[in-house]
């Protein structure tokens, strides 16, 4: 959530970063910010003025007894006593105001960062770096979801069975390998000093507006109803939301946590070929990394969660190209963001495997996730996440890009964590 503050002393720049959003109507909603928040402001002096003469009355009260003036110290005492009811109707127009201001704040995204190209989506986006060669199959190669069936490590029939479609069932060396990777990028974090982290796979509706997944996105998540909770999209939310309503000491920074969990995605109106066997799924498996950072240091951060992410896609032997978005194509809460893409060979396609992204003061304004400095000042902190892997895509081109006339061989990184090295 942008601050109230930067909106009213930034304004031509809040305005210049939404446009580079595509974000409608954008200066209405500013001046309307600006205007309630003026309105609340002129409330609360008229509410501090009004205490203040309260307090001097009720002061005045005790030297007009002690002046033995008793007429006049009940006529002031009848009269504070009627001005306490209009303190508490000033009080509840201010508690409004307050929230009008915040339920404004919470429509408008973040301002891109002023390096983020301007765009409308995807196509839009710039490659900023590729490595690795892409591999040349053979013409009979397969795709993952043909791969699956010949090798039946993957069955998106049973999954439709007890769940629906977009939740598949994993078997035999198709559940090893996917165990294999959860331990290999747990490790590969570990190393890294990231603290590992395991959170409950439900949040409840302050956490995820505490991380910005409302009021964005509730039609992406599954909701149940009977408890208020929410089924995470991902490790972020419940991560991030460890420190809600925290003053860290300066000391205590950075934060590095990691987290491997399930995520649950609706994916409404996701169809076609694009949505494909795992290239979208409505339950998968992830794991994130999260870092609290003081601004200062938090873009140097954002480089060196983007190396390690493509440092596991090089042990994974996969290809992969590294995207700066552009502002139409990032996400509500993000300042700066770089996707990481790896190259499924049998589609030939290009596939989205992380987002690693620096999110500024937009989350822990939210959070109120703050730090108190050394010298006792207390500051808000950066928040930054990235999917350090999702599986799904992952192990679509492993399957695809590996596949030999004897079957699929798995990277040698990986070798250790499946105990075999071949699918067949």
């Amino acid at each position: 959530m942008l601050q109230v503050a930067v909106i009213r002393e930034q304004t031509n720049k809040v305005l210049e970063g939404l446009r580079k959003r595509n974000f409608k109507d954008a200066e209405n909603l500013i001046n309307l910010i600006l205007k309630k928040d003026a309105l609340r402001k002129e409330t609360q002096k008229a509410l501090d003025d009004r205490k203040a003469k309260a307090n001097a009355d009720a002061k005045k009260i005790g030297e007009l007894i002690k002046a033995q003036k008793n007429d006049e110290a009940n006529a002031l005492r009848a009269s504070i006593g009627e001005a306490k009811e209009t303190t508490k109707a000033m009080e509840a127009s201010l508690n409004e105001s307050e929230k009008e201001v915040i339920d404004l704040l919470y429509k408008i995204p973040n301002i891109p960062h002023e390096s983020v190209p301007a765009g409308f989506g995807a196509d839009d986006n710039l490659k900023v770096y590729e490595h690795g060669l892409l591999p040349q199959l053979s013409l009979d190669a397969l795709p993952h979801w043909e791969l699956i069936k010949k090798y039946d490590i993957i069955d998106f029939d049973l999954g439709n069975k007890i769940a629906g479609a977009g939740f598949p069932v994993y078997k035999g060396k198709g559940a090893k390998l996917q165990r294999a990777l959860i331990n290999f990028f747990l490790d590969e974090a570990e190393k890294q000093n990231y603290k590992e982290i395991q959170p409950p796979i439900v949040v409840n509706e302050a956490s995820g507006y505490g991380t910005g997944q409302l009021p964005d996105k509730e039609g992406q998540m599954y909701f149940i109803q009977e408890d208020g909770l929410y089924m995470i999209p991902t490790a972020e939310v419940p991560i991030t939301n460890l420190y809600r309503d925290v003053i860290l000491n300066e000391e205590d920074l950075p934060v590095k946590n990691a987290g491997y969990t399930p995520c649950f995605r609706r994916e409404a109106g996701s169809w076609g070929a694009h949505v494909r066997g795992l290239n979208r799924l409505h339950q998968f498996d992830k794991v994130e990394i999260v870092q609290i950072r003081k601004p200062d240091e938090s873009y140097q951060a954002l480089d060196e969660m983007c190396a390690y992410v493509q440092s596991l896609l090089e042990k994974l032997e996969l290809p992969y190209r590294k995207l700066l978005l552009c502002g139409g194509d990032m996400g509500f809460n993000s300042a700066l963001t770089f996707d990481m893409e790896v190259y499924a060979a049998a589609q030939q396609r290009w596939l989205e495997v992380s987002s690693v992204s620096n999110f500024e003061t937009f989350q822990a304004n939210r959070l109120k996730l703050r730090y108190k400095t050394k010298e006792g000042k207390i500051h808000l902190l950066h928040t930054l996440n990235g999917s350090a892997l999702a599986l799904p895509r992952i192990v679509a081109s492993i399957l695809e890009n590996n596949q030999t006339s004897d079957g699929i061989k798995i990277p040698k990184a990986l070798i250790p964590y499946t105990k075999f090295d071949i699918i067949n």
